[in-house]
């Protein structure tokens, strides 16, 4: 079967054209049956295609100048969704002109252009923002919602353990991956009412045998426990996700940057830096955000995943390759499948179990 073309927001990103180009250039040469739509200056992408010659027969350019600056309120952003290269690459996969959408551009203009263009998926009330994280086991950690949705309420949280069980599936191969909700502790009685609710609804939609859902629900996790490999999806609302991403980010970069003054402060150290350097080096790929990125879009009629703003072509063309892996091995409709064991009665009981009729507050992390 061949793989849908992936839409790349040639203009998105701290770099732009020409590390957006590399990257996905970079995704080819591992994997030659990729093909793109670039979508940004025309002239500015031709001029960057000129250093990768085998990239000029698998992609198709879509000339757009217009583009959404990183501090751009997504409610303005939105308005110019026609007319820039953020918007034109996400219709590009709403049009069926493309099978996913990769951008390095403002996440909250992303988020918004691409539920307004796709819609959420049926059973789902609102997409979150998935990510892999690190872990001291061999596989890494799903971890949503990071942003897309400053609130959740139970019904939220069981549809975005339901999300991230099944990308779980997809990229690290677990049969039935274990999820826990995030909590300031482990215990039945911590936590808000919405954990509580959230967590009542997981252990009865996953205690039914064969009809149950496919993961396995196994309580609270608290942040000094994401990256310990102990569990394989972590569930939360997008507020107290981002400050946990973040804060693990600033961690690792706090690490590698104290390594390093320590290793420089002397002749000894010197050395002794010259004798650990495989150690070191295993370390800092280990930390390296390049080799984690690509965020996802989950609950979207479509497949668009969020590469960092600061990624290098490396990381651009993990991006790109989360893109082409969630296509191929159907996303989508494997959340349906999973959404469809939920049943309706499970969801209209999350529904009511906060008492508040309003719905959760997005807002989208720029």
């Amino acid at each position: 079967m061949k793989l849908p073309r992936i839409a790349i927001d040639a203009m998105g990103g701290d770099e732009g054209v020409r590390t957006m180009v590399e990257g996905a250039a970079v995704a080819r040469r591992e994997h030659p049956e990729f093909e793109f739509l670039l979508v940004g200056d025309r002239q500015r992408i031709e001029r960057a295609l000129e250093n990768h010659p085998g990239m000029a027969g698998a992609s198709e350019i879509l000339h757009c100048d217009d583009v959404i600056s990183g501090d751009e309120q997504p409610s303005k952003a939105i308005r110019r969704a026609k007319t820039t290269s953020m918007g034109l690459a996400v219709n590009a996969v709403k049009e069926g002109q493309a099978g996913a959408a990769v951008s390095a551009g403002n996440t909250g203009a992303l988020m918004a252009m691409s539920k307004l263009a796709l819609r959420t998926m049926p059973g789902i009330d609102r997409p979150a923002l998935a990510a892999m994280m690190p872990t001291l086991e061999p596989h890494d950690v799903v971890m949503l919602d990071l942003g897309a949705n400053t609130e959740a309420d139970a019904r939220n949280l069981v549809q975005f353990a339901v999300m991230g069980a099944a990308y779980s599936r997809i990229v690290n191969g677990f049969e039935k991956p274990t999820v826990r909700l995030l909590n300031i502790g482990t215990e039945e009685i911590k936590g808000t009412e919405a954990l509580r609710d959230a967590a009542a609804q997981l252990t009865a939609a996953t205690g039914d045998g064969e009809k149950g859902l496919a993961l396995s629900f196994d309580g609270f996790v608290e942040s000094d426990k994401i990256n310990r490999g102990e569990t394989h999806v972590v569930v939360t609302d997008g507020f107290s996700g981002n400050i946990a991403l973040k804060a693990i980010e600033g961690s690792a970069r706090f690490v590698t940057d104290l390594l390093r003054q320590a290793f420089t402060s002397s002749l000894r150290s010197k050395f002794g830096f010259l004798v650990s350097r495989p150690a070191t080096e295993l370390l800092k790929h280990h930390l390296d955000p390049n080799n984690h990125n690509g965020a996802v879009f989950l609950g979207l009629n479509g497949v668009v995943v969020k590469s960092h703003g600061s990624a290098n072509a490396k990381g651009v063309a993990n991006a790109v390759a989360v893109a082409a892996r969630l296509l191929e091995d159907k996303l989508t409709q494997r959340i349906a499948q999973d959404l469809s064991r939920l049943g309706e009665e499970t969801l209209r009981n999350n529904g009511k179990s906060t008492g508040d009729s309003k719905p959760p507050e997005s807002g989208a992390a720029a």
